[in-house]
């Protein structure tokens, strides 16, 4: 999330200091240092600059069918990273057009309505105009609320507080932003609501608070609908997470684990509750939460597929979309290798359960800092192995692609394959040679290969 900057105590008054050219020096550099600080410092509302026009946005390029495959902007994108890595980095993603998205506040984006009625987009135009120019098809994740929706003052900006969910009371007022939101980037017809059930957790039933974020979901959804028919929502993005263990077990397990029966209720009560819907939103990461990963990192990428057919079962086929999607614990060892090839049979699973969108969460990080699983190196925009994955799955195996079934004579070696092109995965530490389509391939450890097939 967006970062709280310039954060200084207050600095103690000057001295009353007698002399005229004195005091009016004194005077003159007090002014300047008061204008200078943070205004995030200072317990007045700070001053929001005049809406400025919204961004010109060239429309979505036409694809073969629905792309699937996406890309979440964080903290950290090529929009601000200078003139060179924004090149190479628009270069990677528009090469073949793919979803982007991008979260109206943090992760990047500024508060967009800082003090209530008074908008600052400067910072969402400017990713919105780098998606556009990287030929994305724009999605927008509609979290999260200003500090004034949430108990906090107007004009001050508590990044420490984003995840806090807005008050009832203001959830009109949540929906006038998403309103404003959807009518300044008309290009943008895909719209998720809220992220992660942040802030909605009930600590007295220590459960999810579903009844709540269905209301909020329910204000949105009908807002946006006034504006445009067409516009797409869904929800509820709450985090399917799971454990080894049996406490708070659901019916939803497989040898990678036990879903929380606590998130299926509250997905249940969406469902049941919501006043439509034109996606169904989760996350979530293959380790449980409990014991890590099991049984290995590639046995456990199943609970994708059977959380993706266990929703579209109960939503009545409902578009699945994969709003985050994690394969490594943040303290995996893992070499480039490994994690690209992991990475690469988690998305066959998507495609082979029929996961409608898959949003890859960008863990780009500051200039020069190492960045596992990135798509470009920082700062500079050159690519990395996921960069190529996302390009080669977005292109062969988009939305409404016909897959075929192949085979591979070791079970080591996974494939997902169409009528022209197929991709194969090393899932060993070791070379193997496998038969696969008729051909045999051999393999490095975790090598990736794309074969076309000449048909």
């Amino acid at each position: 999330m967006i970062p709280t900057q310039g954060r200084h105590a207050r600095r103690p008054g000057w001295p009353l200091v007698l002399g005229g050219c004195v005091v009016v020096l004194l005077l003159v550099v007090g002014i300047m240092m008061y204008a200078g600080r943070s205004t995030e410092s200072d317990d007045s509302a700070m001053t929001v600059v005049p809406t400025e026009p919204a961004p010109t946005l060239d429309p979505p390029p036409p694809t073969d069918g629905w792309p699937r495959w996406g890309v979440t902007h964080t903290q950290f994108s090529a929009a601000e990273e200078g003139h060179q890595a924004e090149l190479a980095a628009r270069h990677l993603l528009s090469r073949v057009p793919m979803l982007q998205n991008q979260h109206i506040m943090g992760w990047g984006a500024e508060n967009p309505e800082p003090v209530q009625g008074r908008y600052d987009f400067r910072s969402l135009d400017r990713r919105l105009k780098f998606m556009s120019s990287a030929k994305g098809l724009p999605v927008i994740t509609l979290c999260c609320a200003p500090d004034w929706m949430k108990g906090g003052k107007e004009g001050k900006t508590d990044w420490a507080k984003n995840t806090l969910a807005p008050y009832p009371d203001f959830f009109d007022e949540y929906a006038k932003l998403a309103v404003t939101v959807a009518k300044r980037y008309p290009t943008v017809k895909h719209f998720m609501v809220w992220n992660e059930f942040k802030g909605f957790w009930n600590n007295g039933s220590n459960s999810w608070d579903a009844a709540a974020y269905t209301q909020l979901y329910n204000t949105v959804y009908d807002a946006l609908k006034a504006v445009d028919k067409d516009i797409q929502i869904g929800g509820p993005y709450i985090p399917i997470d799971s454990d080894q263990a049996e406490t708070n077990a659901s019916e939803l397990r497989g040898e990678w684990g036990i879903v929380d029966q606590r998130t299926l209720d509250a997905i249940d009560y969406w469902m049941k509750h919501k006043r439509g819907a034109d996606f169904i939103v989760i996350d979530g990461a293959s380790g449980t939460r409990d014991a890590g990963i099991v049984p290995d990192e590639f046995t456990a990428l199943k609970k994708f597929s059977a959380v993706t057919n266990w929703l579209r079962q109960k939503s009545g086929d409902l578009p699945v979309w994969w709003a985050e999607w994690y394969v490594a614990p943040e303290t995996a060892d893992w070499t480039e290798e490994r994690r690209t090839a992991v990475q690469a049979v988690a998305m066959m699973e998507f495609a082979s359960s029929g996961v409608h969108t898959a949003l890859y969460w960008d863990p780009q990080r500051r200039e020069g800092a190492d960045c596992p699983g990135c798509l470009w190196r920082p700062g500079e925009g050159g690519e990395l192995p996921m960069a190529g994955l996302l390009s080669g799955f977005t292109r062969w195996f988009h939305g409404g692609v016909t897959l075929e079934p192949v085979t591979s004579s070791d079970p080591r070696v996974r494939v997902l394959a169409q009528a022209k092109q197929m991709v194969v995965v090393n899932t060993a530490s070791t070379e193997v040679t496998a038969q696969v389509d008729g051909k045999s391939f051999r393999l490095a450890p975790y090598e990736i290969k794309w074969e076309d097939r000449g048909r």
